[in-house]
């Protein structure tokens, strides 16, 4: 029975009644007007109201087997530990346990939480949990990078921009273009439909110079990715690089580029920021990952979420930082006593 309601709402018919019935649109986190900037939260609406003594959020991760998760958990920590709110973290055992995450979301609503921090493994799996949660009157927010359609509440960055900008690093360091090819997240995703779509369209844009020769789902696994690269590489052997939709699957991708021995011919742009990333960055091998920097949006979200229990009227969707680091700027974002919350905010003002 589960597994027939989660088969409907993929196909739409449950969460647009939801959605609709609360006076919502159906969510797009990257074009959503109704945001502010995650900087910009005190200035606009005060200081962060602070909770009752004892409470208590919960928080759904997709997974903790992929760092980026246990990273944003590491944030609401931080986040909990600095403004008084205590975080319960738990998660699906897979990224593909839909089911699992579901009923972690569903029993969190029984227990006494009082507010809600999920990062659905789809877009739509998490949606009857959303709506036990508004029955039951308690706020839920929608932290990367899956998009629930009726969530009140998203705090992430903007998925299409991560595409965005590994395409315009290739545009910039490879002027002669060339082919590449793209590894893309799980099929349906929000977040792995915009970074594709957004590497996609900005590469090819106006310029016949780049040609994206194949696209295809690494459902977030290594090794799938690993397989996928080593063909493509056997079929165009005259490939000059990978925009990877996170970085557990550049990672297979680049060990994909040195078994066929083109490490440093063909370029691997990852998207996350994870350690094993910036190690691999930091080694020669992983030409660049697009950070979202997890650690600050978890830190973000439970401000977030502490501002909508205090009454403020925060906009739909609180937009969160990322930038392209390559062994080029690295140190700008994680030198000796770098500042990154001051990096960040002045990038964002400078853009």
């Amino acid at each position: 029975m589960r597994k027939l309601l989660i088969a409907g709402i993929i196909a739409g018919t449950a969460f647009a009644t939801s959605t609709f019935a609360a006076g919502l649109v159906p969510l797009n986190s990257d074009s959503e007007p109704d945001r502010v900037a995650w900087f910009d939260m005190s200035a606009k609406f005060g200081p962060v109201p602070k909770p009752a003594d004892g409470m208590t959020a919960g928080a759904v991760a997709k997974t903790l087997t992929n760092e980026y998760w246990r990273l944003l958990g590491d944030g609401y920590a931080k986040g909990g530990e600095r403004l008084g709110l205590k975080v319960d973290l738990q998660a699906a055992q897979s990224e593909g346990d839909q089911l699992g995450q579901l009923s972690i979301a569903e029993t969190m609503i029984s227990q006494g939480y009082k507010v809600l921090l999920v990062s659905p493994q789809t877009d739509a799996n998490l949606q009857p949990a959303i709506e036990q949660a508004a029955a039951a009157g308690i706020p839920v927010v929608n932290v990367n990078d899956a998009v629930i359609p009726s969530a009140e509440h998203y705090v992430g960055n903007v998925q299409r921009d991560n595409g965005v900008r590994a395409a315009r690093w290739f545009i910039k360091n490879r002027p002669d273009g060339g082919k590449v090819a793209v590894i893309e997240g799980m099929a349906g995703v929000y977040a792995a439909v915009q970074r594709t779509e957004g590497f996609k369209s900005t590469i090819t844009g106006g310029s016949s110079k780049f040609q994206v020769v194949a696209s295809i789902p690494g459902n977030w696994d290594r090794q799938l990715s690993y397989d996928a690269a080593a063909t493509l590489l056997q079929q165009h052997p005259d490939l000059i690089g990978f925009y990877c939709n996170n970085d557990g699957m550049a990672l297979g991708v680049v060990e994909a580029v040195k078994a066929a021995g083109l490490l440093g011919k063909v370029a691997v742009i990852g998207t996350d920021g994870i350690s094993d990333a910036y190690a691999s960055i930091r080694a020669g091998e992983l030409t660049g990952t697009v950070d979202s920097f997890p650690v600050l949006t978890g830190e973000v979200a439970v401000e977030a979420a502490l501002r909508i229990l205090g009454g403020q009227k925060l906009p739909r969707v609180v937009a969160t930082p990322q930038a392209l680091i390559t062994k080029d700027n690295l140190g700008r974002y994680y030198g000796d006593g770098v500042d990154l919350r001051a990096v960040l905010a002045e990038d964002a003002k400078g853009n």
